[in-house]
């Protein structure tokens, strides 16, 4: 059986003073994730706020505990790369 964990994040850019420089940020933090994680990405919230975004993480696997120990590597990698330009708001892990 397949499992397919989802990681929501909210994240508040105070420094951003336009669309165009939030979705820098996060075109950024999505590639990084991407090509370092092998995930998928989306920016799935507050798309059309300047300072807040939500960014939604799938990825899959047969486990659940190899899920969950890649989402707290994940989790602390934004958290890490966001350092300065963003803030974590909210976030939350599904299991589906």
């Amino acid at each position: 059986m397949v499992i397919t964990g989802i990681l929501h994040i909210e994240l508040h850019l105070p420094a951003a003073q336009s669309l165009k420089h939030k979705r820098s940020v996060i075109k950024s933090l999505k590639d990084k994730l991407h090509s370092r994680f092998n995930v998928s990405v989306a920016e799935v919230g507050y798309l059309d706020k300047w300072q807040l975004a939500e960014i939604a993480i799938a990825c899959v696997s047969r486990e659940q505990s190899y899920l969950e120990s890649q989402f707290e590597k994940i989790y602390a990698f934004v958290d890490q790369e966001i350092s300065g330009n963003a803030y974590i708001t909210k976030s939350s892990l599904d299991f589906v």
